[in-house]
């Protein structure tokens, strides 16, 4: 029971009255989310100091998020953050939940996190971002805030999981039989992804992953840490007693594009590398010959310099379900994490919404009256082409390389 116990304290404090209250702080710019929470039926599991909310919102604005709004409340977010994390004995680093779009999620996300690089050092910044769909929008102006947060953050962040609405969406519809999936679905198939990263921190296991160990492995540059997250089995409770899942079954699902959190097809880029994370009924046997099988396929191609190219993580704990939820639950389970140059086709679509917007220099007065000035858009812009030619330059071979250098 003891190492169960010291590995439930990751994400939990115990008080002095035996109670676990989770090492979790939630802000929003705006009441209402943050209120549903206080009101609502998990409202006994947080300490009232972790919900912060203002009184007025983002308004889908960078700006306002960044600077006008966001600079009222920080020193009160850096101060409840300072006490949760007071109480670490040896905190490792954040783990950042946020979206690109919106104006509280792209400003003010940026904003904290360039405060926790200065307050925190070099502890590790991993983020799980909603990035914006390629056809299901919720606010206009999204190019301009995911362009202006990715270049801000760009420097503090150490690796963004990236997910996105439509890609969940499409897997609660097709596979789940979800006629019309609510927001509640959606995080409820996110949550599973993010409990199969957290899993190896939270139990014990035969080839367990920490969060420092993730960059190591899946970022090979600085800029290049915008890993794919995908997840298998996704199986309807319906479905669930027709189906079975061998480990190689779920391990080539991952590589399908169906099973993508986010809508970019990894058949079109190199994997540089591949964080593949297992947890329930899973042996290493089982799991090496299913990646040696991967590894023959010829759609599945990796840089020529970097021949090795999966990370492998164990668990024996299966996924645990939400009771009544759509999920099936299952023996076992893999959420992947790849690092992939077909990620390139996801900001290059994003840039060119940017580009046609900025060109007629529309929407840009609401930033600009709430402080930003117009060289930040074309810096953000100029950085973004950078990240695009950064990711075409690893994608190409070592003989092209050779051949520059004679």
């Amino acid at each position: 029971m003891a190492p169960m116990a010291a590995s439930f304290d990751t994400f939990f404090c115990e008080t002095r009255a035996g109670k676990h209250v989770p090492r979790a702080f939630f802000m929003d710019l705006e009441p209402t989310v943050i209120d549903g929470i206080r009101t609502g039926k998990y409202r006994s599991l947080f300490h009232p100091e972790q919900l912060v909310s203002g009184k007025e919102d983002a308004a889908n604005n960078y700006a306002r998020g960044h600077y006008s709004m966001g600079s009222e409340i920080i020193d009160l977010v850096l101060e409840r953050i300072r006490k949760l994390a007071k109480p670490c004995g040896g905190l490792q680093g954040f783990l950042i939940f946020r979206s690109f779009g919106g104006g509280t999620g792209s400003g003010f996300t940026s904003l904290l996190m360039e405060q926790l690089s200065k307050h925190y050092g070099r502890k590790t910044k991993l983020e799980f971002c909603v990035y914006p769909a390629p056809r299901i929008s919720t606010a206009v102006v999204e190019p301009y805030n995911s362009i202006l947060t990715t270049h801000s953050t760009l420097e503090h962040s150490d690796c963004t999981f990236m997910v996105d609405n439509e890609a969940v969406y499409d897997i609660c519809h097709h596979q789940l039989g979800i006629e019309r999936p609510s927001y509640t679905s959606i995080n409820r198939l996110v949550g599973q992804a993010v409990s199969s990263i957290t899993a190896s921190l939270r139990f014990e296991g035969p080839l367990n992953v920490d969060l420092i160990e993730f960059q190591t492995n899946l970022v090979p540059y600085p800029r290049i840490h915008f890993p794919m997250t995908a997840f298998a089995p996704f199986v309807s409770a319906e479905k669930a007693y027709h189906k079975a899942f061998s480990v190689s079954d779920i391990t080539t699902a991952c590589f399908e594009f169906s099973n993508q959190l986010v809508k970019c097809d990894p058949r079109l880029g190199q994997y540089m590398a591949c964080c593949l994370l297992y947890r329930g009924d899973v042996v290493p046997k089982d799991v090496n010959a299913a990646i040696a099988a991967m590894k023959s396929k010829h759609s599945i191609q990796f840089v020529d310099w970097c021949p090795t190219g999966f990370k492998v993580g164990i668990n024996n704990h299966p996924p645990t379900m939400m009771p009544g939820g759509h999920l099936a639950k299952v023996q076992r389970a893999v959420c992947m994490l790849s690092n992939t140059t077909a990620v390139v086709d996801a900001w290059a679509r994003l840039d060119h919404k940017f580009d046609l917007m900025y060109a007629k220099k529309a929407f840009l007065h609401w930033y600009i009256r709430e402080g930003m000035e117009e060289g930040e858009f074309s810096e953000a812009r100029e950085d973004l082409a950078a990240l695009e030619r950064d990711y075409e330059e690893v994608g190409q071979s070592l003989r092209s390389d050779s051949k520059n250098e004679y």
